[in-house]
């Protein structure tokens, strides 16, 4: 549906593995999660980095390769990911790849992952947040007319989320404290990105 929330669709890289092959098959893979801190905290594979697609494009100036590492991107189901390597290939930095239907996927297939306490995925919490409002326009409107255009305004918001392939709401929700609790060392994400040494995996 957007950079922020993933689809039901698994992005079709020309260069991507499939969900249940290993992406590690390569001991040199990076492995860059670009989900939010939060979410990352709640589930993450292995020796993968949280790189959110937020410091990406507020750093993309800065976006350069020094390595020759193969690189796999991963979110949720892929969406975002996939929006990550298009915006490091207009920085200048190719080669990466998607990890097709994301971490979803990779659980799916009985890829192991390590679980925190963290939040819940992006496309859920947008799920509760449209659903709430819907729900309060429904019955709020039996008592106040004129709240019934709250539902017609998130089923047009989605709408164009889906025609547009962005999501507002999946943004605003990016940058809540919850989501943003764990704190993330710009410098030292972006250099298990971009560094001939990368940074220490986070556990």
């Amino acid at each position: 549906m957007s950079d922020d929330v993933p689809t039901n669709e698994t992005p079709g890289t020309p260069h991507a593995t499939q969900p249940r092959e290993n992406p590690r098959t390569d001991p040199r893979t990076r492995l860059i999660d670009v989900r939010s801190p939060g979410e990352f905290d709640a589930a993450h594979i292995p020796g993968s980095h949280n790189v959110p697609l937020d410091l990406l494009r507020e750093r993309r100036d800065e976006l350069e390769r020094a390595h020759d590492d193969p690189v796999m991107l991963v979110c949720a189901s892929g969406a975002r990911a996939e929006r990550a390597r298009t915006l490091l290939e207009s920085a200048g930095v190719h080669g990466c790849d998607v990890l097709p239907g994301g971490i979803t996927a990779w659980e799916r297939e009985g890829g192991e992952v390590s679980r925190g306490r963290g939040v819940w995925p992006m496309e859920r919490q947008v799920r509760l947040v449209a659903g709430s409002l819907v729900l309060t326009g429904v019955l709020g409107s039996l008592a106040y007319r004129p709240l019934r255009w709250l539902a017609g305004f998130v089923g047009a918001g989605l709408t164009f989320a889906a025609i547009s392939d962005t999501c507002a709401m999946a943004r605003l929700l990016s940058l809540l404290p919850h989501n943003r609790r764990s704190t993330v060392d710009p410098d030292a994400a972006l250099s298990a990105l971009r560094d001939a040494e990368p940074v220490r995996p986070n556990a």
